[in-house]
């Protein structure tokens, strides 16, 4: 049996320290270990890996890359290989009869529509071609399918070149083809020409430009529109005055009326 000799204390007395062995340092004086958790250790790891790559370049990635140069060389290109294409031939201007020296005989056209006859004379190699209002009216040939040849200025089968221009004196269809092609209005120059019978629209035309015209309807005050359906029945100035610019007025029906 053993007694434990340590002295107890007295009621009332702090409780006697062991004594502590010798070189043992004081609890003030002790260090404290902490140990990180594994989340603290992770930052820590990042934090120096990033201040690590940034403050610090490898030999590998400052190096730059070495540039190759090649210089090419054109060969000449050869005549006659399989890519190359031929150049295109320019288009050539027609030749001309002058050029040529081809002639043709002209055939005979009256009778024939309009357009037929120019599809005709261009096969014969004629490509000048004119119409013109065989009734003196001064009227378009707008729809040549409209109109038939009543005269020729070539006479029907005289060899000719065939740079010669060709002139059609045609009508409507339905209208009848006169006797010889009315001849075109001069221009009036110093004097008033005659213009009783012709159409107000060649009648105006043969005038100055400048010339102010009045146009009235002869029988029933009616507006004179389309002039190359009106013909002239009285005009003032007369035939053979002398024009200094003044005005000229003219009187007129339509030609399938008679003049009052």
């Amino acid at each position: 049996m053993s007694w434990n000799t340590q002295a107890q204390p007295q009621w009332g007395q702090p409780p006697v320290q062991p004594p502590k062995p010798p070189g043992s340092r004081p609890g003030w004086a002790q260090k404290r270990v902490v140990i990180p958790s594994a989340v603290g250790l992770f930052f820590i790891g990042v934090i120096i890996g990033s201040a690590g790559s940034s403050g610090t370049e490898t030999t590998s990635s400052a190096k730059p890359e070495p540039r190759v140069t090649v210089t090419v060389t054109a060969q000449p290109k050869q005549a006659g290989k399989p890519d190359d294409k031929p150049a295109e031939p320019k288009e050539k201007a027609k030749p001309t009869a002058e050029d040529t020296g081809e002639e043709a005989s002209v055939p005979n056209f009256v009778g024939m529509g309009l357009q037929s006859a120019q599809d005709t004379a261009q096969t014969k190699g004629f490509y000048g071609l004119s119409s013109h209002d065989s009734l003196g009216r001064d009227r378009l040939q707008a729809l040549d399918r409209n109109w038939k040849v009543c005269s020729q200025n070539i006479k029907a089968g005289k060899k000719v070149p065939t740079e010669t221009k060709l002139d059609f004196g045609a009508v409507k269809l339905e209208e009848d083809c006169p006797a010889k092609d009315e001849e075109p209005l001069e221009a009036a120059g110093s004097k008033m020409p005659n213009l009783a019978g012709k159409s107000v629209k060649a009648a105006r035309g043969t005038l100055d430009s400048g010339t102010s015209v009045t146009v009235t309807d002869a029988a029933e005050g009616r507006m004179v529109l389309m002039e190359s359906n009106w013909k002239v029945c009285t005009q003032t100035p007369g035939p053979g005055t002398k024009l200094n610019g003044q005005p000229v007025e003219i009187t007129a029906v339509k030609f399938e009326e008679n003049c009052p």
